[in-house]
C-alpha cells in the first residue's frame, strides 16, 4: 500500500492531567526528520517518542508538537507557605516602622500589594504532578497521533496510487501503439529511399540497396528500448502495488522511463513515433511530480 509523505494528524485526549493536544505535520523528504516542540514537563519523553516515530515511518519531514491545557477540573491546587508569608509581612511591618520617621521626605513603605507577595518565590505552593506517570500517559497519546498520521498517509497515498496507476496505463498503451507500427514506419521508410532513387534516375545495385537498408534499419531499431520500457513499466506494476516503502525504487524507475523515451525520440524516423515519444516524457514527469510524495 503506497503511503504519502504529506498529511497531518490532531489528536485531542481529555486526561486528568488536562487536554493533550497533540499535531503532527509531515511534508516530502529525502529521510526522516524529526522535530519536537515539548513543554518542559515532558521532554524527558523525546527520546522514546523519536524512536516511536523511526519504528513507524521510514522517510519526511515530520514536525510533532504537544500542547497540555488545564480545565477548572484539572488546574492544579495552590497553596500558601503560611511561615513564610507571615516572615515576609513582619519584615515588612519593620520597614515601615523604619521609615515612619522619615514621612516627609518620602522614603514611607506603602502597602503590601497581595498579588506582588505571591509573586515572591516560595509563597505559592503547587502540588507536584507524578512527572513519570504523566510521561507514560503522553508517550500513549503520542503513538494514538502518529497511528492517526499514518492512516491520513496511507489515504493520500491511495489517491495518489490512482493517479500513478492511470499514468502507467497510458504509457503502456503508448509503447504498445509504437510497437504495433515499428513495420509500417519501416516499410515507409524503404519506399522513401527508392522513391528518391527513382526519381534521381541512378543506376544503383540491387544489393547496394539492399544493404544501406538494412544498415538504416539497424540504425532505426528501438525493439531494445522498447524491450526495456515494457520490463520497466512491469516492474512499476509490481512496486505500486507492494506493502513496503518504495518511493526510492519509483524515483530510480521515472529516470529509467525517461532515458528510454529520449532514446526512442531520437530515433524516430517519422512524425507518429516523435509525437509518442514526446506523450511518454509528458507522462513520466507528471508521474515524477506524484511520486516525490511517496514514502
Amino acid at each position: 500500500m503506497l503511503k504519502s509523505m504529506t498529511a497531518f494528524a490532531r489528536v485531542e485526549e481529555n486526561h486528568t492531567m488536562g487536554q493533550f493536544v497533540w499535531e503532527i505535520r509531515s511534508i516530502n523528504h529525502r529521510y526522516l526528520e524529526m522535530n519536537f516542540r515539548l513543554p518542559e514537563d515532558v521532554r524527558a519523553a523525546e527520546f522514546a517518542m523519536r524512536k516511536q516515530l523511526q519504528e513507524s515511518l521510514s522517510r519526511g519531514k515530520v514536525d510533532c508538537s504537544f500542547k497540555l491545557r488545564t480545565t477548572l477540573d484539572t488546574q492544579v491546587e495552590v497553596t500558601l507557605n503560611d511561615k513564610l508569608v507571615d516572615s515576609l509581612l513582619q519584615q515588612v511591618q519593620v520597614l515601615q516602622n523604619k521609615t515612619s520617621d522619615q514621612e516627609n521626605d518620602g522614603l514611607r513603605v506603602g502597602a503590601v500589594n497581595p498579588l506582588e507577595l505571591l509573586n515572591w518565590p516560595g509563597v505559592a505552593e503547587q502540588s507536584q504532578v507524578d512527572q513519570s506517570a504523566m510521561i507514560e500517559i503522553v508517550k500513549v497519546s503520542f503513538q494514538q497521533a502518529v497511528e492517526a498520521l499514518i492512516e491520513n498517509r496511507q489515504i493520500e497515498g491511495a489517491r495518489l496510487r490512482e493517479l500513478i496507476i492511470k499514468r502507467l496505463d497510458e504509457l503502456t498503451s503508448l509503447v504498445k501503439d509504437v510497437r504495433v507500427r515499428r513495420p509500417q514506419v519501416l516499410q515507409a521508410v524503404r519506399e522513401k529511399i527508392m522513391s528518391r532513387i527513382e526519381e534521381m534516375s541512378i543506376d544503383v545495385e540491387s544489393t547496394r540497396i539492399e544493404q544501406e537498408l538494412v544498415f538504416l534499419a539497424q540504425k532505426l531499431d528501438v525493439e531494445e528500448e522498447l524491450d526495456r520500457l515494457d520490463s520497466h513499466l512491469a516492474e512499476l506494476n509490481d512496486v505500486v502495488n507492494s506493502q513496503k516503502p518504495v518511493g526510492r525504487r519509483m524515483d530510480f524507475l521515472m529516470q529509467e522511463l525517461n532515458r528510454e523515451a529520449n532514446t526512442l525520440s531520437s530515433k524516430s524516423a517519422d512524425i507518429t513515433t516523435t509525437q509518442a515519444a514526446v506523450a511518454m516524457k509528458v507522462c513520466i514527469e507528471q508521474m515524477r511530480e506524484q511520486i516525490q510524495n511517496i514514502e
